[in-house]
């Protein structure tokens, strides 16, 4: 089985992905990840930040299941960090797409707090070049993963598809029902043609493909991202134009211009009953010592930095990050108040 990069190493040390620092006296606290490479490395890291600078603070890290559910999850007070997102805010705020069913969503929606945003990176649709995949209007009648079944990333993905290529989910090809980790598995056996995900790249699943495959990304083509027929897409907060070098995978990526894509930002967030005084501390010492982040990976410190705090925001943000805010001068925007 492969391994993929640092997002192993982690988990390998990680029982049922589950990681925690104890202390004898340590207040307990749970946090929720999705497993692609971005959030999962950002989230684990700043668990093991927090934990390092503050031995009363225990933080255990689940990795498992989608963002909706994560999100009612803390809505609900049954976990306290979690991977977030201004669409997802948007989307449960409404009680649209995979909230539809949720009778109290928007209510929910209320006791949810951002602490800060960051670029998750651009919508990847990767394929082997082997395939014969050229563009998007090609996935037609190929087995496909766009996202897990309940997640955000498989709307925007099915929209972006539909925008570019007018091919529509499960009619013209088949959305495989799968979570991230399988579906990385599934691609990288070749049982699904395939594999999207939000990525900064280089990233450590394409990077491991690429070790001994040609690989190539499917994007908008020849068709503008600025078109009246793709303004419908970037309505949903957290979604802006993007592209993927075409060699930043080096001599077995075969792409040989831009691919114009869909950038994302997404975030740590909380529920709103956490404390001021904790997830003040929290964000001070994650910002502090945002120098030991940066060190992990060659992304980190394009995709989080203070810049991209407020980036996309359409949602208040828990007051004990705004009174760290506000301490070092970082100017708030009225949405976040």
């Amino acid at each position: 089985m492969l391994l993929f990069g640092m997002k192993s190493r982690i988990i390998a040390g990680a029982a049922a992905a589950v990681i925690c620092i104890s202390s004898a006296n340590a207040k307990d606290y749970k946090m929720s990840t999705i497993s692609l490479p971005t959030p999962f490395a950002l989230n684990t890291t700043f668990a093991k930040i927090v934990q390092k600078y503050n031995k009363d603070i225990k933080i255990q890290i689940n990795a498992t299941g989608a963002a909706p559910r994560h999100a009612l999850d803390a809505a609900n007070g049954k976990t306290d960090l979690f991977f977030g997102a201004p669409s997802l805010m948007f989307l449960m705020s409404k009680g649209k797409a995979m909230f539809k069913k949720v009778k109290n969503a928007p209510e929910l929606a209320n006791n949810l707090r951002p602490i800060f945003h960051y670029r998750i990176g651009v919508y990847s649709f990767g394929v082997y070049d082997d395939s014969g995949m050229k563009k998007l209007a090609d996935i037609k009648g190929k087995r496909v993963f766009i996202g897990p079944p309940t997640g955000v990333q498989k709307v925007v993905s099915a929209g972006f598809i539909k925008a570019v290529s007018g091919l529509e989910m499960n009619k013209d090809y088949t959305a495989v029902k799968l979570g991230f980790s399988p579906a990385m598995q599934a691609f990288q056996d070749r049982q699904i043609d395939m594999m999207t995900g939000a990525s900064n790249h280089p990233d450590s699943f394409f990077s491991q493909i690429a070790l001994t495959n040609k690989i190539r990304f499917l994007g908008a083509g020849d068709v503008d991202l600025n078109a009246p027929k793709m303004k419908k897409l970037f309505k949903i907060p957290g979604r802006t134009p993007g592209a993927i070098k075409p060699d930043v995978y080096g001599k077995n990526q075969t792409n040989t211009k831009p691919i114009k894509t869909i950038a994302a930002y997404t975030g740590l967030y909380c529920r709103t009953g956490l404390s001021e005084e904790v997830v003040y501390r929290m964000t001070k010492t994650f910002w502090e010592h945002i120098d030991e982040m940066w060190s992990t990976t060659a992304w980190a410190k394009g995709a989080i930095n203070k810049e991209n705090i407020f980036r996309e925001a359409n949602w208040k943000f828990h007051p004990g990050a705004l009174k760290y805010y506000r301490e070092i001068g970082l100017k708030i925007p009225a949405v976040a108040k």
